[in-house]
């Protein structure tokens, strides 16, 4: 057995053993039978690569947390400075101080059970477990915790806000009650782009010929700066849009330059949709008797009325953006109710078809043998 078991001049069995780096490890114990069991199991986890520096959990987690989020370099701007502003609110006030390793599974119960009970939304929640799961596993990562102790751990339920959807006529008179940003709110509802990606759609990325934005760039707002990046999901997509929008489009873009913003504010620059929501949206909605309408809730206006006109979902991912169709059945899986009955009448239909074409089949078969005796009694 690598390491030893020596008794000390104190009566205790002191048992000690080296790590990869030579580095030296002890634990005492009363009796000696006690030492030799955690020598023994303490070899066994290094033969298995699932022995821990004991040291090494003690860091703080208000420390790793620091250090976690200074290496997230793949996230968008506006997704670090959340996750900066869940770790000041949500997390490091109760973990801050504790160590990586004296983190239990029954104390992320206990501590999601404490947010639930508060003011926070189950999403605001979720989101708050997600970034201390995301904290433990690095940690794991790392070799100072074994396991995340987090994960697992039961969540409140997230409830889906209430989608809206607009028809044909709707989506002309909120047009009509938002100038002079009617195109845009067109643009929203009959493409299903983001806000963020028509905020930033430039004169060049129009192609009026072909009828497609080229969606390749995003705005977001962190800090009250605005910061141009890429879509969400960092995709880029060409995204279809109806002849109708075409002289819309090309008026909003008429005497631009090929970089210039096609939506802009009123005085210029970016339009934040802070701005647009207070001076144009929430008067024209409230004109229009729909108080629960959101601005993203064009981007689903948009998926309802392709799914209407037929698109199938392969098509609606694609111009919404999502990352695989199943995300876009999990939004929108109502949505494709109508599209089912029609492919169960279309399969009536052919099964109908089928079985009548293999009726005739079977009697001109059984004719056909008449047939040909009463041409051989003609011979």
């Amino acid at each position: 057995m690598a390491g030893n078991v020596q008794k000390r001049p104190n009566g205790k069995w002191r048992a000690r053993h080296r790590d990869a780096s030579g580095c030296e490890h002890a634990r005492h114990f009363a009796r000696k039978l006690d030492a030799e069991r955690w020598l023994a199991s303490v070899e066994v986890a290094k033969a298995r690569g699932e022995w821990l520096d004991p040291a090494a959990g003690k860091v703080q987690l208000g420390e790793w947390a620091e250090q976690w989020l200074s290496g997230q370099v793949q996230l968008k701007p506006s997704t670090y400075a959340r996750y900066g502003l869940i770790l000041r609110k949500q997390v490091l006030p109760t973990w801050s101080r504790v160590p990586l390793s004296a983190v239990t599974y029954s104390d992320v119960s206990a501590w999601v059970k404490t947010l639930s009970s508060s003011h926070l939304s189950a999403s605001s929640v979720r989101h708050a477990h997600r970034v201390l799961s995301l904290i433990l596993d690095h940690a794991v990562k790392d070799g100072r915790i074994s396991k995340n102790p987090a994960k697992g751990v039961r969540l409140p339920r997230a409830v889906r806000s209430q989608m809206i959807f607009l028809s044909h006529g709707q989506v002309d008179q909120l047009a009509d009650a938002c100038e002079p940003h009617g195109t845009l709110v067109l643009v929203l509802a009959y493409t299903g782009i983001r806000w963020g990606e028509a905020a930033a759609l430039r004169v060049g990325r129009v192609d009026l010929m072909r009828r497609r934005l080229a969606i390749d760039e995003a705005t977001s707002e962190v800090g009250g700066h605005v910061i141009f990046g890429t879509p969400k999901s960092h995709k880029r997509r060409s995204v279809p849009f109806p002849a109708f929008l075409t002289d819309p489009l090309m008026a909003a873009t008429a005497g631009k330059a090929a970089d210039d913003l096609v939506f802009t504010a009123p005085g210029g620059g970016v339009l934040r949709n802070t701005n647009f929501r207070s001076r144009v949206f929430d008067r024209a909605k409230k004109e229009l008797a729909l108080p629960g309408l959101r601005v993203h809730d064009l981007r689903h206006t948009a998926a309802s009325l392709a799914i209407a006109s037929g698109a199938n979902v392969k098509a609606v991912q694609s111009m919404l953006g999502h990352a695989s169709a199943a995300m876009t059945l999990d939004v929108y899986a109502g949505l494709f109710t109508d599209d089912m009955d029609a492919v169960a009448e279309r399969l009536d239909a052919a099964a109908s078809l089928a079985r009548a074409d293999s009726m005739r089949t079977t009697e001109v078969l059984r004719l056909a043998p008449r047939a040909e005796a009463k041409g051989s009694q003609a011979v």
